[in-house]
């Protein structure tokens, strides 16, 4: 019984719970509601979890740039102090001017513009404003690309160059902050390049000055306390210089020598490296000037003392940058140092100008040695005098034409050589009346073997004719060196650059008419020398006719020589400087009026009965005569021994 109602206890138990449960378990609404409360709270849940992460990451990022920016600054201040380390150990006192920002300064006197670079402390441009290039652009001196100057020693076993470091502008001893400076009529400006050391008062100045009329400047390099930092045995410092030289100049005459010139100390000798091809050559001997010359200017760097040896080069590069590049020229200099002096002070010059005559000569350097007017003295000397006629002409040029300069010039030659060419046209004549005397010699010589007895009575005739032997040829041989003087003095003249005349806008270069395609080495013809070569081929042929080719058939191939020489001149010429073209055209002009008067003041019928009363006349034998015939009685007796 007992089992049976703990039984029915349970079952009522389980009535009751499923009964409580079916009646209060709640409803699909209330289901969806609660189940949207619960989506509710979720949702914030999650949001909160998300905000908190997020403020999580950016306290993480914050601490991490926080850490980083330390860091940065830490590596910018540890970099710097080893980048100053690095400096210190490469220039050594020199450091603190090894960093900077290149600034340009300008003096503008008269004559030039100079422009200085606080990098280097050096010229970085120098423009001649009195002239222009060949296509009237500014002319400048050089290649400011490419130029270089560079003081350099050692320095606390260091080598230093100047060109690396940035140099500070002074003037009268104290720092410069103005600008550009421009020089005032009658007076100079001293301008100073610092490279300054740790120490303000121990420092290498560049120190220029600049006058208002002048291409010279002075230029001194100054070492100040640097006794104890330059290398104790450095009895002199290294100069290096070079320089691209652009082209000026629409031809480049073969004459215009341009290369590095010279002047030794010891013999006052001006020299020159080949200007032909590239050359260097090392100077061991004391020097006065180094010059970087071209047609019509040169940069020269001179010695107020002496330049201890130097080494120099010029070379044609295939391929440049510029397109107007000409040459390449660099040296480098031994300039004597005293490591004993607490201050140094090495005094030089720099001039930068004009190949002219007259203004070299006045430095009293032999500077105007550059300029080549031939190197046999005797040309030399000619064009010495021919340069002071044409200075003297010189003011007709600039109030008139420099064309008509030339005209006067060459009248006062012709006029100085008018002697000379009446003897040798009275000699020719003399040949022409004794024209039947000598066939009848050639008609009874006939023989090669006989060679040596007409000759004797070519000579016969000639002495009783009055005629020397020489009196033909002896009088145009004292003219070939007013010739060749001529030959070398209007390309090497720089009066005439850029100075028209006629259809030639300059007579300094080639007076160019048609161009075309370049062929046999020429693309252009140039009138003045197309006028030259008509005018003496014309001379040729009046002067051939007058000439006697039958007495001597050897000499037949020279009239056609004659000929083909004015030819040959016109392929030279074409490219050479059209003053030069236009004065052998006035001399071949003049020459042809200088003929026509020697025809009215030389009576042929009088000369031949001069000539029949000399004959009479008992001669007089000369000692040259003498000797001649004693040659030929001798060189007679040895052809006889030959045949034997």
């Amino acid at each position: 019984m007992k089992n049976k109602y703990t039984l029915i206890g349970f079952a009522l138990i389980a009535a009751i719970l499923f009964g409580w449960m079916y009646f209060m378990s709640p409803s699909k609404e209330e289901l969806a509601k609660r189940q949207q409360v619960q989506d509710s709270i979720n949702r914030v849940n999650r949001e909160r979890d998300s905000l908190r992460q997020l403020e999580q990451r950016e306290t993480e990022v914050t601490v991490q740039l926080a850490d980083t920016t330390a860091t940065t600054e830490l590596d910018s201040a540890a970099l710097a102090l080893k980048q100053a380390n690095e400096l210190t150990e490469k220039f050594g006192v020199f450091a603190a001017s090894a960093e900077g920002e290149e600034q340009l300064w300008t003096i503008e006197n008269k004559l030039q513009k100079l422009t200085l670079s606080s990098k280097g402390g050096f010229l970085k441009q120098v423009e001649l404003k009195d002239y222009l290039t060949y296509d009237s652009l500014q002319l400048i001196s050089f290649d400011t690309a490419t130029s270089k100057f560079d003081l350099s020693f050692l320095a606390q076993n260091r080598v230093i160059n100047t060109s690396q470091f940035y140099f500070q502008p002074y003037m009268n001893g104290k720092p410069y902050t103005g600008g550009d400076i421009t020089v005032a009529e009658g007076d100079s400006v001293t301008f100073a390049m610092r490279l300054l050391t740790q120490d303000p008062a121990k420092y290498i100045e560049y120190v220029y000055t600049i006058r208002y009329d002048n291409y010279m400047l002075d230029f001194d390099i100054r070492t100040v306390g640097l006794k104890d930092i330059i290398a104790d045995n450095a009895d002199y410092l290294s100069l290096d210089w070079a320089v691209d030289l652009m082209k000026q100049e629409k031809s480049n005459d073969r004459f215009a020598d341009e290369s590095v010139y010279y002047r030794s100390l010891s013999d006052k000798k001006v020299e020159h490296l080949d200007v032909n091809k590239d050359d260097d050559e090392t100077v061991n001997n004391k020097l006065k000037w180094i010059s970087f010359k071209q047609r019509f200017f040169c940069n020269v760097i001179v010695a107020k003392e002496e330049f201890l040896n130097a080494k120099m080069t010029v070379k044609t590069r295939t391929k440049a940058e510029n397109p107007r590049y000409l040459k390449s020229m660099a040296t480098n200099i031994s300039v004597p140092y005293n490591v004993e002096a607490e201050t140094n002070t090495i005094p030089m010059q720099l001039y930068f100008g004009p190949n002219h005559f007259k203004t070299l000569k006045i430095y009293g350097l032999d500077l105007q040695r550059q300029i080549n007017l031939g190197n046999f003295f005797l040309i030399r000397w000619i064009n010495y005098g021919v340069i002071e006629v044409f200075n003297w002409l010189k003011p007709i040029g600039e109030k008139w034409n420099y064309g008509i300069v030339i005209l006067i010039l060459t009248i006062l030659i012709k006029t100085l050589l008018f002697p000379l060419a009446f003897k040798s046209y009275k000699s020719s004549a003399i040949t022409r009346v004794l024209k039947p005397e000598m066939e009848a010699i050639n008609e009874k010589y006939p023989k090669q073997e006989d060679a040596m007895k007409k000759q004797q009575a070519v000579l016969n005739l000639q002495r009783q004719a009055g005629v020397s032997p020489a009196s033909g040829c002896l009088p145009a041989l004292l003219q070939f060196p007013i010739l060749i003087a001529i030959f070398r003095f209007f390309p090497a003249s720089i009066e005439l650059r850029q100075q028209p005349f006629l259809w030639a806008d300059d007579l300094s270069t080639y007076d160019s008419i048609v161009e075309f395609p370049k062929f046999l080495g020429m693309d252009h013809l140039s009138l003045f020398t197309i006028l030259m070569t008509i005018t003496t081929l014309i001379y040729t042929y009046v002067n051939n006719k007058q000439m006697d080719y039958s007495s001597n058939p050897q000499m037949k191939p020279m009239k056609w020589m004659m000929y083909l020489m004015p030819i040959m001149f016109f392929a030279i010429f074409n490219n050479y400087s059209a003053g030069l073209s236009y004065y052998y055209m006035l001399v071949n002009i003049i020459t042809f009026i200088q003929m026509f008067i020697f025809r009215k003041m030389i009576n042929e019928d009088k000369v031949r009965a001069t000539i029949e009363k000399n004959k009479k006349k008992p001669q007089k034998k000369s000692g040259f005569m003498k000797r001649l015939e004693e040659a030929q009685k001798q060189q007679a007796k040895l052809q006889q021994q030959q045949r034997r």
